[in-house]
């Protein structure tokens, strides 16, 4: 791939204008390195509002096909993450985060690293992580009524606040127990630090391949957030006496409602999402910085061998 032909898509939160300013810049660098920035049709109006000097751009889609982007660059918090990961669903450009936001745990570099992150992504200079997506079909009897994929989860939450959703969980084609929610998360490791983690999920280490099952404010006995096999189909079905209807949610996004009698099947999908790193890191890492957990006290592996000699 030469030069003028690479593609690196920029994806920023322009509703803000800390990530718009981000996004003007990086797009002014990817420029100045002869590159042609590629953007989304909506964030393009934005920028150039912002900044009429800025050109070359190219347009998602009109301009450069999603096939051929080489990276993108996403400048905002996890949920901009998301986004960046919905609209290159269909090819394999891995996402490279800048932290604009909060927590941003998906993101790989800070704000005050902007300049730094660029020089590396035009460098080519980073390693690719793949992360497990899942595979969301709706179903109404024998009818298929939508799909879709979630990085992080899949959650199936009642419509209205007054009303409770009753169901039945299914795993491996078997029923696992009904009971009275407000909701059911079915994410991934990724997702386990994110709605999962909120709802008492437990947080699991993205190398691990399985899926969690966290229920919501339900009411039962056994309503303990599991731990399920990759290869295990998961299923929700919301019971015909259920109170009320419920919403499908994908990654907080992609709506889906679901009538009494709904059934959501959740599956490990075979395509992965692509992040691309700056360095190899161990995730434990990533949890004490992100969550700013307290290690005060901590000697370390050394210490520990010279108590035992």
């Amino acid at each position: 791939m030469t030069d003028d032909a690479r593609h690196l898509l920029v994806v920023a939160h322009t509703g803000r204008a800390d990530s718009l300013e981000a996004g003007i810049h990086v797009c002014r660098r990817l420029i100045a390195a002869g590159l042609t920035p590629v953007v989304s049709d909506d964030e393009l109006d934005d920028l150039r509002q912002a900044a009429p000097d800025l050109a070359p751009i190219a347009r998602l889609g009109a301009d450069v096909d999603p096939g051929d982007l080489e990276l993108v660059i996403v400048l905002g918090g996890d949920g901009t993450i998301l986004r960046a990961a919905e609209l290159v669903r269909a090819c394999e450009a891995p996402l490279l985060g800048v932290n604009l936001g909060h927590v941003g745990f998906l993101a790989e570099a800070e704000r005050e690293d902007l300049d730094a992150t660029v020089q590396r992504a035009l460098a080519r200079d980073y390693l690719v992580e793949e992360r497990m997506t899942l595979s969301v079909r709706v179903k109404h009897g024998t009818e298929v009524v939508a799909e879709s994929w979630a990085l992080n989860e899949a959650t199936v939450e009642k419509a209205s606040r007054e009303r409770m959703l009753e169901v039945v969980v299914e795993v491996d084609q078997r029923p696992l127990s009904s009971f009275g929610c407000d909701g059911i998360v079915i994410s991934t490791p990724t997702g386990s630090t994110a709605y999962a983690f909120s709802a008492g999920g437990p947080v699991v280490w993205p190398s691990v391949d399985a899926m969690l099952v966290v229920p919501l404010s339900a009411h039962a006995l056994f309503a303990r957030p599991l731990v399920v096999g990759p290869e295990s189909p998961v299923a929700i079905e919301l019971l015909d006496r259920s109170q009320g209807s419920g919403v499908l949610w994908c990654d907080g996004r992609r709506p889906v409602d679901l009538p009494p009698g709904a059934r959501v099947v959740v599956r490990r999908s075979p395509k992965p999402v692509r992040l691309a790193r700056l360095a190899q890191r161990p995730f434990v890492d990533r949890l004490v910085g992100k969550f700013s957990l307290p290690v005060d006290g901590w000697r370390g592996p050394a210490s520990e061998e010279r108590s035992r000699s």
